[in-house]
């Protein structure tokens, strides 16, 4: 009988991801209903100094499946890795963040389990002893309530939504390695290569500042660089910017770019056409910055400021930075 809570852990180049912590925490909101206990997996090449940070927020069980075939990412290796952990562990649900390694190997790996995948789940309703995620649908003009009656589940869960829990040092979780040779790799990653990356991570962002049409040109991204830094910030685009080359696609917020939910999204020149709206309607506060007042983001935004970015972008970031220094 299937029990318990898998959460997949994702790490990259020796870093647990913030949105995975929030899965784990949010998985052991939900034990009871599991039947079973909270584990955690952990899939990478000399991973083992991470168990003690994930160990932290208290999962029951580690499981560490450490290689050199894990060194880079594969979607073939990863989907044999957690298959073979869901198939120790018999979990009822296995829970992992809705980020683009997830997207891209979770759903295969569920294929390989017989299981349905629940994707980019935003909350949870809680009936007798079942278990029901919502997720947004239609590009976020309504919700999904799933009723689960299969033995096992694979549920992603949107980051930025869920809080984390208080560390515990003292806890000290049953650690155990998951010996796993895949086979069959038909690709294998030779080289990487990055892009000049951001200061910090879009999707895990509390702040984003995001810029649009209104911001007239790619010369002017430094007026909305230089708030992103005294915010903290990370720095975010609409499509139609980068559609025209202004910006990499790596920083595009909407239906064909990176969703996000911080606590604080700031639109500086955007529209708010539908498709951007469905990458940043779940933000805890919006802020548009539009000189057209009948722009229709204002009509989702918490706080609108009518005028030139130009202009007020400057000013915001020096009133910012003036009070950082006091």
């Amino acid at each position: 009988m299937s029990q318990g809570i898998l959460v997949f852990i994702e790490q990259r180049n020796g870093q647990i991801r913030k949105a995975s912590l929030e899965a784990l925490c949010e998985a052991q909101k939900h034990e009871a209903l599991s039947g079973g206990k909270v584990s955690a997996v952990i899939i990478g090449e000399n991973i083992k100094a991470l168990a003690d940070q994930v160990g932290k927020y208290k999962p029951s069980k580690i499981i560490l499946v450490d290689g050199p075939e894990f060194g880079a990412y594969s979607a073939e290796a990863y989907t044999a890795a957690l298959a073979e952990a869901v198939q120790k562990v018999s979990p009822k649900f296995v829970f992992a963040a809705q980020t683009s390694m997830a997207k891209d190997f979770l759903p295969r790996a569920a294929a390989r389990c017989d299981a349905p995948v629940i994707s980019d789940v935003m909350s949870f309703v809680v009936d007798g002893d079942k278990l029901g995620p919502v997720r947004p649908m239609y590009s976020g003009k309504c919700f999904g309530q799933y009723e689960i009656n299969s033995p096992l589940a694979f549920i992603t869960v949107r980051p930025n939504v869920f809080p984390i829990a208080e560390e515990d040092a003292a806890f000290k979780p049953e650690i155990e390695e998951l010996a796993v040779k895949p086979e069959n790799i038909r690709a294998k990653v030779v080289e990487t290569h990055k892009a000049e990356g951001q200061k910090v991570e879009l999707s895990e962002a509390s702040i984003v500042v995001a810029g649009g049409r209104g911001i007239k040109g790619p010369e002017n991204w430094g007026v909305l660089q230089d708030l992103c830094d005294v915010l903290g910030a990370a720095l975010a685009a609409s499509r139609a910017v980068v559609d025209a080359g202004w910006i990499d696609h790596q920083h595009q917020v909407g239906q064909t770019g990176k969703v996000v939910s911080p606590q604080l999204y700031i639109a500086c020149g955007i529209s708010g056409a539908i498709q951007h709206l469905a990458g940043m309607s779940s933000s805890k506060i919006i802020v548009a910055i539009n000189k057209d007042p009948e722009a229709p983001i204002f009509k989702h935004a918490t706080y609108g400021v009518v005028g030139d970015l130009m202009e007020v972008i400057p000013k915001l970031t020096a009133e910012v930075k003036a009070l950082n220094n006091n």
